[in-house]
């Protein structure tokens, strides 16, 4: 996860009905987010040759308006390599979805995580994302900046008649390597609008990576 502070005025076109933006102190995040999908099944099935495959989304924090306890996040991008997978979000939730090729790799010694790597596009647009690390994963810390950008068990969407779904996503707490070395390059233009993009290419607040577990993620509900 690499984490930039904004101008909340940014996101507020962004905001599903019924959400407001979720700050830390005063300060407001999108983040760059990477990981994978792993042994993925839908409505309790194996998701035939689409169990395991990479995704990249760009993500912001908000919360549900007179629910403070539902602290959600709304997506900007989300990409993955499969057209399936994409063209299912859509259908099921409307979130925007873009299939991209995509590719990852783990580098780990003697078990020992060392850093991940993602690339997302095809020449000449191919854009890589890499985080480094030293020593074993933490528990996450309350009150932390890893929490607030973590802890999330709602996601939110506008629909195309401009209502507003929400769906739970339970996992649990990860472990965490904080303070990650970060690299980011890439036309990060021909993925995502600006100010998006202008927004990314510069030097993140924060840069960490955390360690996963099995979510579920719950069929939608309409709120507003």
């Amino acid at each position: 996860m690499l984490n930039f502070e904004v101008d909340p005025g940014v996101l507020r076109p962004h905001l599903p009905r019924g959400t407001k933006l979720d700050d830390r102190g005063g300060r407001h995040f999108v983040s760059l987010v990477a990981f994978l999908f792993l042994d993925t099944h839908v409505l309790g099935v194996p998701a035939l040759f689409h169990q395991n495959f990479e995704e990249v989304n760009l993500r912001f924090y908000v919360r549900r308006v007179g629910e403070e306890s539902r602290a959600g996040v709304v997506f900007i991008r989300e990409m993955v390599p499969l057209p399936l997978v994409a063209e299912t979000a859509r259908l099921t939730y409307n979130e925007p979805y873009r299939t991209v090729p995509m590719d990852h790799t783990i580098v780990d010694t003697d078990g020992e995580l060392q850093s991940v790597e993602y690339v997302f596009g095809g020449p000449p647009d191919r854009c890589r994302l890499a985080l480094h690390i030293e020593g074993p994963a933490r528990d996450m810390k309350a009150g932390s900046d890893e929490e607030f950008l973590s802890e999330r068990g709602w996601g939110y969407t506008r629909q195309r008649n401009g209502g507003t779904i929400e769906y739970r996503v339970e996992h649990a707490r990860w472990h965490v390597w904080p303070d990650a070395r970060w690299e980011l390059e890439g036309p990060l233009g021909e993925f995502y609008d600006e100010p998006f993009a202008s927004i990314i290419s510069g030097a993140p607040a924060s840069a960490f990576i955390a360690d996963g577990s099995a979510v579920a993620v719950h069929m939608p509900e309409r709120i507003a």
